[in-house]
């Protein structure tokens, strides 16, 4: 191989001839240049990207797998520890609604509203427009559980509030229960009226402290009031007398019965049979001497009688 040099300068023409082996041995060099140049490029290309060490690569691969499987376990732990306290939560929520329920069946009835008119045992009527559904995220979840604590403070307040007009019932339910009222016989008429009127026995005037009801022997003598039996047995002038303190400052006595079905002690309630009508004592006849007190003091009992 021949190779022509050209000078400028000189302007003169020069030549250098090559054999055959300087041309091989210069191509050979020129590629073991090329070829480490090429893989010096591609060595530090590698160290750059993290890949001239694959096991080390593979090792931190590894390493970021298992912190993010670590931190997706946490992930669902949390979300299940917030599913059950939301559980639980609701569970509360759900006994204290039932509570309320309970509750304003009972002051319903003992306010004697009318049926329908508030109905614990069905769900309350609602109704509105359709509004787009909300998307689900982490502060819609802590929304939530704001709203449910919220929710539940005011049913512990509802429930606070219906249980003192609940005591407000029950104790107006209880006072009107020892309140005397109504009739003391289920059937008889009245045959003498409280106040001044002639004695049957001696024909003068005298006071008579309380109300007669005439019936047949045998018939049903029933309490007027709940209350605790203080008298049972015999008396002067009344024959066989019940007496019953209601409390309040309230005593009814029932006085010529021909039985006594009560004892002192017992606990009886408005409307229960007491005794059985009959003529003992100072009497002509079966009837009922109904005599109602009130702080010691006998009253005029059509005044409970007609209420």
């Amino acid at each position: 191989m021949e190779l022509i040099l050209l000078s400028k300068g000189k302007g003169h023409l020069g030549h250098v001839r090559l054999g055959a082996r300087r041309v091989w041995i210069g191509v050979v060099t020129l590629a073991f240049v090329l070829c480490g140049g090429l893989f010096f490029a591609g060595f530090q290309a590698a160290a750059h990207f993290g890949v001239a060490h694959p096991q080390a690569q593979v090792d931190v691969w590894r390493s970021d797998l298992e912190q993010q499987q670590a931190a997706l376990e946490a992930t669902r732990e949390t979300v299940a520890q917030n599913l059950d306290a939301l559980a639980l939560r609701l569970g509360q929520m759900n006994a204290h609604v039932l509570r309320l329920d309970a509750l304003g069946q009972r002051l319903t009835q003992m306010a004697d509203l009318e049926d329908g008119e508030f109905d614990f045992s069905s769900v309350p009527s609602l109704g509105g427009p359709e509004e787009p559904l909300a998307i689900a995220d982490t502060h819609q979840m802590s929304t939530l559980m704001t709203a449910l604590d919220q929710l539940g403070a005011q049913l512990d307040d509802r429930q606070q509030q219906l249980s003192v007009l609940e005591d407000f019932l029950l104790n107006r339910k209880l006072r009107d229960e020892v309140h005397p009222e109504g009739r003391p016989v289920n059937a008889g008429y009245i045959s003498s009226m409280f106040g001044n009127r002639t004695d049957p026995f001696t024909g003068r005037a005298a006071f008579h402290k309380g109300v007669d009801f005439a019936g047949r022997e045998g018939s049903d003598v029933v309490a007027v009031a709940s209350g605790v039996v203080i008298w049972s047995g015999d008396r002067y002038g009344y024959g066989q007398m019940v007496e019953i303190n209601h409390g309040n400052g309230y005593v009814t006595r029932y006085a010529h019965n021909s039985e006594n079905l009560v004892a002192v002690g017992d606990t009886v309630k408005r409307g229960e049979i007491i005794a059985v009508m009959g003529s003992t004592g100072r009497a002509t006849g079966p009837n009922l001497h109904f005599e109602v007190l009130h702080n010691g003091r006998v009253v005029n009992p059509l005044s409970y009688v007609n209420q």
